[in-house]
């Protein structure tokens, strides 16, 4: 089975996860269980015997090795949920096959097209088969691809024709919502060191990745009736864009690129009473990253004084780090993955990535861990699409990565 066919069975289950539910709850949704007990049955019948799902929702098997040579255990990672940042549920993927070069009707009915115009990386698969959505649902190609394609690599081992070392498995819950490396048995895993397969454009190898924080900023305020307010409200609405007009108004997710670092108003509600603003706070550079910090306690000190204590209450969290620094001194397993895509025809591109992965959580636990792409593009929305032929690409570069050489 080619990895597409199984990534198009994977789709059919909704495993969006939920933010909001609490921290003590996992996986965060039930729902991602019933594609981790279907996962469970698949490896098994690709020749891991002691695949289990634990009570947490984690998935986790291993292939043993069939060479006399010992080799360093090679774990191979991949995330079951989807973004909770467009709705995951009733997928209607569709294939466009031997693509045109033209805009792509999505949806005729609601009028939904997706163009290279707006989405120039179009333009780089003309003649390919693309998986696009209904424009109404996103794909989960993020991180059900990065799933089949090394289900795909478990098919391809499974005749035992090419020789490999002990490989390890394991999906994980809830990666969409910063919570996917919390219960990450590093340790049962058995890894020596591995690969999240969650990254997008074909060929891209990440090991850089933003140091991360989330921000709570809670706005105390008084109300009162506006007839008689004068020198009595404090409309904590207003103190909070207040709030937010103290921060750099360049360094937002729309005005950077690459290394650029950014701070994110992701929420805000409220009203005179009380008002709550999220932010997330993202720099690759750690100096950076606690200056970012650093103007938000600044901001909330400023508007304590000018309109009294405990008026602005902020939460800091540090979510994530860069983990370069893990990986460096482990740069074997990048020139492994290099040559892994060079070896299948694929150009590597080392790039940076604008966000995390469960891998920078789990590279700081101990197991170093990079990020492969998937092929995939437009992750979290309604225009999310990946080439069939990209899919087959890394089931490919996977298989070079663990065979032995």
């Amino acid at each position: 089975m080619r990895a597409y066919e199984r990534f198009l069975k994977y789709v059919g289950f909704d495993t969006t996860s939920d933010e909001n539910a609490p921290e003590n709850v996992c996986p965060s949704t039930e729902k991602q269980k019933a594609l981790a007990k279907f996962l469970v049955e698949e490896m098994k019948g690709l020749g891991l015997s002691d695949a289990h799902m634990d009570e947490n929702g984690y998935v986790y098997g291993t292939l043993p090795a069939n060479c006399e040579e010992k080799l360093p255990v090679i774990g191979l990672i991949s995330h079951m949920d989807t973004s909770p940042s467009a709705s995951g549920a009733g997928i209607k993927p569709k294939i466009v096959e031997n693509y045109d070069g033209g805009d792509i009707v999505l949806n005729q009915e609601k009028q939904i097209v997706m163009s290279p115009a707006k989405f120039e990386s179009l333009r780089d698969y003309k003649g390919k088969d693309l998986i696009v959505t209904d424009g109404t649902t996103l794909l989960g190609a993020d991180d059900k691809a990065g799933v089949a394609e090394i289900m795909t690599l478990l098919e391809k081992l499974s005749g035992g024709v090419v020789k490999h070392g002990k490989i390890a498995v394991g999906f994980t819950p809830d990666e969409e919502i910063g919570r996917g490396a919390d219960r990450f048995d590093v340790e049962h895993f058995g890894a020596d060191y591995a690969y999240t397969v969650d990254g997008g454009r074909l060929g891209e190898i990440e090991y850089e990745n933003f140091n991360a924080a989330a921000a709570t900023v809670t706005v105390n305020g008084v109300n009162i009736h506006p007839g008689d307010a004068k020198n009595k409200m404090k409309n904590a609405l207003l103190m909070g864009i207040e709030f937010n007009s103290m921060l750099p108004p360049n360094e937002i997710p729309a005005c950077t690129e690459g290394y650029e670092g950014f701070h994110h108003l992701s929420h805000m509600e409220g009203d005179e009473e009380k008002t709550v603003l999220r932010y997330i706070i993202r720099d690759h550079y750690m100096n950076q990253f606690t200056e970012k910090k650093a103007r938000f306690e600044k901001a909330a000190r400023y508007l304590n004084e000018k309109y009294g204590d405990n008026t602005v209450e902020l939460t800091l969290q540090d979510s994530y780090y860069n983990m370069k620094e893990k990986i460096e001194p482990h740069m074997f397993i990048i020139e492994k993955a290099k040559k892994a895509m060079k070896d299948a025809g694929v150009e590597p591109e080392i790039v940076a990535i604008r966000g995390g992965t469960d891998g920078a959580r789990l590279s700081y636990m101990g197991l170093p861990c990079p990020n492969l792409s998937t092929g995939g593009h437009n992750f979290h929305g309604r225009f999310e699409y990946i080439p069939v032929q990209s899919m087959d690409s890394m089931a490919d570069v996977l298989l070079n990565i663990v065979k032995a050489e």
